[in-house]
């Protein structure tokens, strides 16, 4: 190895958070409805940060401390936002209401970058043909969209 092991463990870690934090940026939808176009870009994330966290290693040693690294600061994220619902909130985001009783909120819309046919589309795909039927539509964490018919609340 070229690098001392403590290295690319301190490597891994940032370059892991770095990448936490654009894609959180980035917005739900991204992360939940991946395109081709999210695929190609994951995909060049991905060969654009290798060599920042191998700082030009190759050896298996090497890839086999930052596997471990990255799989371990991941499993440590999961645990933080399981026992710490603000860690959540901030890592992960909240569930967005973009309709609620026939009111659509367009700033939530633009923030999740959906358009009004991408909205529409969610809901007839849930069987739903108008907003008179939906008494909610939340964008969820996971970038999936659900729709709660009007005649299940109450």
């Amino acid at each position: 190895m070229t690098l001392p092991w403590w290295e690319f463990v301190l490597r891994g870690v940032i370059i892991y958070i770095f990448l936490i934090v654009i894609l959180r940026a980035t917005g739900k939808r991204q992360i939940g409805q991946m395109s081709p176009f999210d695929l190609v870009l994951l995909l060049v994330l991905s060969n654009a940060v290798q060599n920042s966290m191998n700082g030009g290693d190759n050896s298996v040693a090497g890839g086999m401390i930052l596997s471990v690294t990255l799989v371990a600061v991941n499993w440590l994220t999961g645990q933080i936002t399981f026992l710490n619902k603000k860690a959540e909130r901030l890592i992960e985001g909240s569930p967005q209401v973009l309709i609620h009783d026939g009111k659509v909120y367009e700033k939530a819309l633009a923030d999740a970058q959906l358009t009004r046919h991408e909205l529409m589309a969610a809901i007839r795909s849930e069987g739903f043909s108008d907003l008179t039927e939906v008494r909610a539509v939340i964008l969820e964490n996971d970038g999936s969209i659900s729709v709660i018919p009007r005649h299940m609340a109450k």
